[in-house]
């Protein structure tokens, strides 16, 4: 299947081969700087474990709302938003006032032990992830889902660090602990208004998000020229973007590039489940020094996963814009 996205066989490098890694950073590093997605196959994730994650998905999505309500989205974005919860106006691409996305969500993240000390200190994007009740196998396959992409993502990285020219270990003091969020998202067949989406115009806010493909397509990219093109569903492999924080990190060497999600169409329902991985929600993320220099001066003020990811809660998501965080 040919498309404007490549893709990254990433089969030799995960085996050790001599030289897969050098031949592997260059490919990214092109897909990142010119065109911010790229697919990769030979990844290693079981393909039964991702098609049990879309099945829990696809239940948790069908229990009664009243019964995903009782886990709505808390302070930490752990939790269920149904539809219109969240607006996409934190990203590059917003261009004014935004109509609701048609999407619903359940949000995931690292699961810690009740006497880990940021459950017991309450610190914030570390909290205590949020279980239905009586779906048998979803809290399992949800975790051992989480554990298979953390483990990808981390092989991962030193390609990312030799694609910006950087030491291959450059990376593994950051990403020490990673913090990452699995979205559960559903989109319900509906009719969209004029300008209004399944999820409209954004930019993810991560450094990179791992998007299994789903047999129902739906995910549209655009191109640096502003038009849009539809991205395939390429059986077997994963879709891969860099977010904002690797755009901030990288002073804008590798793109963050603007997509979106179309609404679902009669009698077809969407389920999607990107994985969006960063570094340690405390690590100090400066300009890298391979992306500055004199004439090339950082854009940005160091920060944090925490700090960046409050600021873009605040904006995108109605139970923090309500002041109910």
């Amino acid at each position: 299947m040919s498309s404007e996205i490549p893709i990254l066989d990433l089969s030799d490098f995960l085996a050790g081969e001599p030289g897969a890694l050098e031949a592997v950073a260059k490919e990214l590093q092109f897909a990142a700087e010119n065109i911010g997605f790229f697919f990769i196959s030979g990844h290693g994730v079981p393909q039964d474990l991702i098609d049990a994650t879309f099945e829990a998905s696809r239940r948790f999505h069908d229990l009664p709302e009243e019964e995903k309500m009782a886990l709505k989205a808390n302070e930490h974005n752990i939790g269920y938003m149904g539809r219109g919860a969240s607006i996409s106006r934190a990203s590059q691409v917003y261009d004014g006032e935004r109509k609701t996305n048609l999407v619903a969500a359940f949000f995931l993240k690292r699961e810690l032990p009740a006497d880990h000390p940021d459950i017991i200190n309450n610190k914030r994007f570390r909290g205590a992830n949020q279980w239905p009740s009586g779906l048998v196998g979803f809290r399992e396959t949800a975790i051992a889902y989480m554990d298979a992409l953390e483990r990808l993502g981390k092989s991962m990285l030193p390609i990312y660090a030799r694609a910006l020219d950087l030491p291959a270990g450059f990376f593994a003091e950051a990403f020490s602990e990673p913090q990452y969020t699995l979205r559960l998202a559903h989109y319900p067949p509906a009719a969209a208004e004029d300008n209004q989406f399944g999820l409209a115009p954004h930019t993810d806010s991560s450094f990179l998000t791992l998007l299994a493909q789903n047999k129902v397509e739906g995910l549209q990219v655009r191109r640096t020229d502003g038009t849009w093109f539809d991205a395939p569903a390429i059986p077997g492999t994963f879709v891969i973007n860099s977010g904002d924080m690797l755009r901030r990190w990288s002073n804008h060497r590798f793109l963050s590039t603007p997509h979106r999600a179309v609404a679902s169409i009669a009698n077809r329902d969407r389920y999607a489940i990107p994985f969006f991985f960063d570094a340690h929600a405390d690590y100090v993320q400066e300009c890298l020094p391979t992306c500055t220099d004199a004439s090339n001066p950082p854009r940005y003020e160091p920060t944090t996963y925490t700090d960046y990811m409050l600021w873009f809660a605040k904006q995108n998501y109605a139970h923090f814009r309500d002041g109910k965080e």
